[in-house]
């Protein structure tokens, strides 16, 4: 795992076309049909940035992606898909259980509202359905419901989640302006109400 050194790829931002990302989506195409506002985290996207040049924790090597077909938006991003750091546990319980990394899928769980973490802060949010996480244990195991997995501004240090998706903070803003634009565009007053489906893949390259 990455120390508390701020690491982002020195290629920059994501290189990756929308036709792409489309090829990528397929498996999940019908059901984005549902969605008007798209956001897809891609884990491992800068796999040689950390430490063991495959995908790390605390380490910006993700890509999240924000595409808006109906309004031609396909902005990419640095990111982080995965906790800061290993925390091994076992069962369910806030006492026990492991730390949480976001399963690959289609999560149509989101909207926009507000992480209140260490410095609050209006983010998009898992509060619009459940999630399944893979929880640190020997082995890792599976735990699904409501976890508040929000997709928020990381830090400067350190890409600050406990299983949350995390954008770097130079680049947070743009993001989040982008995306809550975008929504207002789409759902006027009621932006804040509507589900967004957030798709989490692994790295195909």
């Amino acid at each position: 795992m990455a120390g508390s050194v701020h690491i982002l790829p020195q290629a920059g931002r994501p290189d990756i076309s929308a036709e792409t990302l489309e090829a990528w989506l397929a498996p999940h195409k019908e059901e984005l049909q549902k969605f008007q506002l798209w956001i897809v985290g891609i884990r491992g996207f800068f796999p040689a940035i950390g430490p063991s040049g495959q995908n790390d924790r605390n380490v910006y090597d993700d890509a999240i992606i924000l595409r808006v077909p109906s309004l031609n938006i396909f902005a990419a991003f640095n990111g982080n898909t995965d906790p800061s750091r290993i925390y091994k546990g076992f069962g369910k319980s806030e006492q026990t259980k492991g730390m949480a990394v976001l399963k690959t899928g289609l999560w149509p769980a989101y909207r926009f509202d507000r992480h209140n973490g260490n410095q609050p802060h209006e983010a998009i949010c898992q509060r619009a359905g459940t999630v399944t996480v893979i929880r640190d244990g020997d082995p890792p195991y599976p735990d699904t419901g409501n976890f508040g997995i929000n997709i928020h501004r990381g830090g400067y240090t350190k890409t600050s989640s406990l299983g949350c998706q995390t954008i770097p903070p130079e680049q947070w803003d743009e993001f989040y302006y982008q995306a809550s634009d975008a929504a207002k565009k789409l759902w006027g007053s009621a932006w804040k109400s509507k589900a967004i489906a957030y798709v989490l893949l692994e790295n195909k390259a």
